[in-house]
């Protein structure tokens, strides 16, 4: 399995400023011996600016690997500490390389201290969480597989869940575009329906105009015949 990008960059980190340490030590053995430190300074001052740029690197490495959900939190957390833990290991061999902090054989003393543990030559592992502490490389990548598995299985389900969801959404939605289309043919039966009524009522508003005329018509002509007949009747 290839080695995670991360780690190998810390371990990048710790192995210089492990060198920084040393070439401290050796400046202060110059001086003792009177000798010149000139060209020490030079390359400890490089290298401490090589260090400075490989944390930034490491800090936003593990910003971006936290933030798309590369490790977990967990992980994040631990990884977040050797950050901070190494920051400071470079402020003292700032202080140092200055004159402003311990002596380079102190500074060393304290970078040496962790030693080499669970053969990884990593000085800088010095605290660790519970989750990880006597866990090598090898079975915390195991331990991060494991708890990305087990991520995966619970964006397995919400995924399944969500889908179920959608399928339901979209069965409401069909059901919605039938009742739809429902209403909208009574709608249309309805205005039909309305048509004809209004069609008959003007049929029967018409009959009933010529049936009073036509009653008005009979009535005349019967005044007109009973005058007819009075006027032809002979009188006594």
């Amino acid at each position: 399995m290839a080695p995670d990008p991360w780690l190998s960059q810390y371990d990048a980190a710790c192995q210089l400023a492990q060198e920084v340490a040393e070439r401290l030590q050796e400046r202060s053995r110059h001086r003792r011996n009177g000798e010149s430190s000139a060209k020490l300074n030079v390359i400890i001052r490089s290298s401490l600016q090589n260090l400075k740029e490989k944390i930034d690197q490491l800090k936003d490495s593990l910003l971006r690997a936290v933030s798309t959900h590369q490790i977990t939190q967990l992980e994040g957390d631990r990884r977040q500490n050797l950050v901070d833990d190494l920051l400071t290991r470079q402020k003292q061999l700032q202080a140092s390389y200055k004159n402003e902090g311990p002596e380079p054989d102190a500074v060393r003393s304290s970078l040496m201290a962790g030693g080499v543990k669970r053969g990884v030559s990593n000085p800088w592992l010095l605290e660790e969480s519970e989750e990880t502490r006597g866990l090598g490389f090898d079975d915390i990548r195991q331990q991060q597989r494991r708890i990305i598995e087990e991520q995966d299985a619970g964006l397995d389900a919400l995924s399944s869940i969500i889908s179920r969801q959608k399928q339901m959404g979209q069965e409401i939605g069909n059901e919605l575009d039938e009742q739809n289309e429902i209403i909208d043919d009574l709608t249309n039966l309805v205005e039909n329906t309305d048509g004809k009524l209004r069609t008959q009522t003007r049929h029967v508003k018409m009959v009933d105009k010529k049936s009073a005329s036509c009653g008005m018509l009979v009535v005349i002509v019967l005044l007109l015949i009973a005058i007819a007949v009075v006027a032809v009747w002979p009188t006594k």
